[in-house]
């Protein structure tokens, strides 16, 4: 790829590799701050991508600050005022907290929502460049300085920049690139997902988002645009060879061992194919370095058992953008604001990660789990927190305060057999301080500086193969 001629060296003060939801909140932030942003990305867009796509109220807040919200609304996804959990039995229904003055969530399909970010974008200033292949990245003195990349006609452009983003997701070129791609946290997750549409019934629910536990499987509804609602499954992962078939037959079988699901569906009509996302891991990678950022999946995912991919994309690009806006010209200053908003993100984020892989482990609930639900059944101020920490209006520190985790354990014991109960506690235990030594060490938000990546110490990087955004 290096040895192919250049046919134009361009500037600009951003490059934003990725064009969808960390992509397009950071590209439409800086444009409406003056900057000269230009997105790459290599899809026609609008196009689908694969995505569980919930967004609580603090996602649709920040559509709402982006100003992509009324033409978002506009799709025809329905407003969905309620939650509703239900587990061991015991069913939590509440209304969601607001943020900013949205009180609902909504599910909108990726190539709607993607379009209208990428149009928001566009109308910020942003240039969008479609089918544009990011090949490698260009250094100076040991600083990213641009990228190399191939547009739909082949021609071969340099594109330099005092900022590359890469929000080209969790396979990211960018991240490749400046060698980052392997975690320096990663925890596997202990469910597989599979998820279809259906055409929903006409007397259906279609303002409730529904999540069952049932044994070790986990299922959701989640009423979305064109009148269709969106079904996802995680049951336990499992190492087997996926065949012919082997996505429908899984998801079929999930959605059978959870009757309340398959009551939810009953009537319907699958529309389309079965999707899976299977041998997933939370993870942290190293996000910033001397002229480059990780917004996005790019640099940092949880497992979409708590929908918060999209939400972190849409916040953490914005913030990035607000971040650095007024430095792009100062080098050493920039690289402070990168170095301080990664530091942030680790430090916002660790809590829900750890809430995020307790709820992925892909297990039967535990007795403690059980109790909770059947106290938040008839406890209403712990029902808005549980509510509350998939919107990010709470803690889940809040469950566990010692007198909560206390009266929780005392009732359990009441309820529930004395040895499983006090084998659970001891697990909460030692899970607890083992979060408690990750967010004290790995995840303190102080890293070691990012190797040189080989790319760096010569004028270009060399070819990287295949781009993913």
């Amino acid at each position: 790829m290096d040895d192919s001629p250049v046919t134009a060296i361009e500037w600009a003060d951003v490059v934003v590799v990725g064009a969808r939801c960390a992509g397009s909140a950071t590209a439409a932030t800086l444009a409406r701050a003056g900057r000269d942003v230009v997105v790459l990305d290599a899809a026609g867009l609008p196009s689908d991508t694969l995505s569980t796509h919930l967004l609580w109220p603090a996602g649709v807040a920040e559509l709402q600050r982006l100003g992509a919200l009324v033409e978002v609304n506009a799709l025809g996804a329905p407003r969905l005022t309620r939650a509703y959990a239900e587990g061991a039995g015991f069913g939590i229904g509440t209304a969601f907290p607001a943020v900013d003055g949205i009180d609902y969530a909504l599910c909108v399909r990726r190539t709607g929502l993607d379009g209208v970010l990428v149009r928001t974008a566009i109308a910020a200033g942003a240039e969008v460049r479609q089918r544009c292949r990011v090949e490698s990245l260009v250094w100076e003195d040991n600083r990213c300085a641009g990228v190399r990349y191939t547009d739909g006609t082949g021609a071969v452009i340099e594109l330099r920049a005092a900022l590359v983003v890469g929000a080209d997701g969790r396979r990211s070129t960018v991240a490749r690139a400046v060698g980052a791609e392997q975690p320096f946290l990663t925890v596997p997750s202990g469910r597989d997902c599979y998820f279809a549409y259906w055409r929903d019934t006409v007397d259906s629910a279609r303002h409730i988002a529904a999540q069952w536990r049932e044994g070790a499987d986990l299922g959701t509804a989640f009423p979305c645009d064109d009148g269709l609602v969106l079904s996802l499954v995680q049951p336990p992962a499992t190492d087997d060879r996926p065949g012919p078939g082997a996505a429908e037959r899984r998801y079929s079988e999930a959605v059978e061992r959870i009757p309340a699901l398959a009551e939810r569906l009953r009537g319907c009509e699958r529309v389309g194919r079965v999707r899976a996302a299977n041998h997933l891991a939370s993870y942290f990678r190293r996000s910033t370095g001397p002229g480059w950022a990780l917004p996005g999946d790019a640099g940092h995912f949880k497992d979409p058992v708590t929908a918060q991919g999209i939400r972190d994309a849409l916040h953490y690009g914005r913030l990035l953008a607000e971040s650095v806006a007024e430095v792009l010209d100062d080098p050493p200053a920039l690289d402070q604001a990168l170095a301080a908003w990664e530091r942030r993100r680790i430090i916002e984020c660790r809590e829900i990660f750890h809430w995020t892989n307790r709820l992925a482990r892909g297990e039967p609930m535990r007795p403690m789990e059980i109790e909770l639900y059947r106290r938040a059944a008839t406890d209403p101020e712990l029902a808005e927190i549980t509510t509350g920490i998939f919107s990010r209006t709470r803690r889940p520190a809040e469950l566990s305060t010692p007198v909560r985790a206390a009266g929780l354990a005392l009732s359990a014991l009441r309820q529930q057999p004395t040895g499983a109960v006090l084998t659970d506690i001891a697990r909460e235990i030692r899970g607890a301080a083992h979060e408690w030594h990750t967010t004290r060490t790995t995840l303190r938000g102080t890293l070691a500086p990012a190797s040189t990546p080989p790319e760096a110490r010569s004028a270009r990087s060399t070819a990287l193969g295949e781009q993913h955004v």
